[in-house]
């Protein structure tokens, strides 16, 4: 088997360090969603994580640096996410069916991030807001487009209210669906969810 380029490979370190860097931000989603932003410390998230507080600092530079990257993070996923779902889809209406699973499935599974971006977005320095609110405009842009082919009567201001209310809907679900157990509970709430999206977007 050919050896991966030097710059290629993963060495075990590095892959733990990876790791634990990963571990410092689904700690920071929880206690961020839980506390709030202002109600967790830095100690906090090292005990969280199995790390000491100033452990975090080999990760992060602080605790905005732990902010900007758990919702910079997911906002540049959600967008490549949703660029590849667009341009695997043969149909516009497949795109936007796909777009409404692939948030469903975000919402579900990423609960504690949804809050933390609905309470705490105003805590980032204000250049990385500034990103993350550009990445997110972003990711709309795909659905607009999307439903413009869809629905090429319709003007854009009207397209982009609806997909705004989709939005509003799916995300609403970390707020609504506290104790929803896994199994045929969260498949009956995911399929609820794309039923209910897709005739708000279609209405």
């Amino acid at each position: 088997m050919e050896a991966l380029p030097t710059e290629d490979r993963m060495t075990g370190r590095s892959i733990a360090k990876a790791s634990r860097r990963a571990a410092l931000l689904d700690a920071a989603a929880h206690l961020f969603a839980v506390r709030g932003y202002n109600g967790v410390s830095i100690e906090d998230l090292g005990a969280a994580a199995g790390v000491s507080g100033p452990a975090v600092y080999r990760h992060f530079a602080g605790k905005p640096s732990v902010l900007s990257s758990l919702l910079t993070g997911v906002s540049e996923d959600l967008l490549e996410g949703g660029r590849a779902v667009a341009a695997a889809a043969v149909t516009p209406e497949d795109a936007l069916r796909a777009l409404i699973r692939f948030q469903v499935e975000f919402a579900v599974s990423h609960a504690d991030v949804i809050r933390v971006q609905d309470r705490d977005l105003g805590s980032l320095p204000d250049e990385d807001e500034r990103n993350v609110r550009s990445l997110q405009r972003s990711y709309v842009q795909v659905w607009i487009d999307e439903l413009a082919a869809f629905r090429p009567d319709s003007g854009r201001p009207l397209l982009r209210r609806r997909v705004h209310a989709v939005f509003g809907l799916i995300n609403s679900t970390p707020h609504t669906a506290h104790g929803t157990g896994p199994g045929s509970d969260l498949a009956a709430l995911r399929e609820l969810l794309e039923d209910m999206a897709w005739a708000a977007l279609t209405a």
